[in-house]
């Protein structure tokens, strides 16, 4: 049984004004460490440098040491 589970895209962290900017089904999701992640996991995500570097960018975003033990949740979704 598939269940679709809709998303609504809010602008938070730039505009911070709490709009909903778009919509979305999610297609896939899984949750691995980021010392685990492929290749395939990064298709069309940010590039890093180093792994330092993308560990630095992580921690700034959540707000928490990033590391490579670290659990990270992909969400592949598709706008609507």
């Amino acid at each position: 049984m598939m269940i679709e589970v809709l998303l609504k895209m809010i602008n938070s962290l730039c505009h911070n004004n709490g709009k909903e900017f778009a919509q979305a089904i999610v297609t896939s999701a899984k949750e691995t460490l980021f010392k685990d992640l492929t290749e395939k996991d990064w298709e069309g995500h940010e590039k890093f440098n180093s792994d330092e570097e993308m560990y630095k960018t992580f921690s700034k975003y959540y707000n928490y040491k990033v590391t490579p033990e670290s659990k990270v949740k992909l969400i592949h979704f598709k706008l609507i």
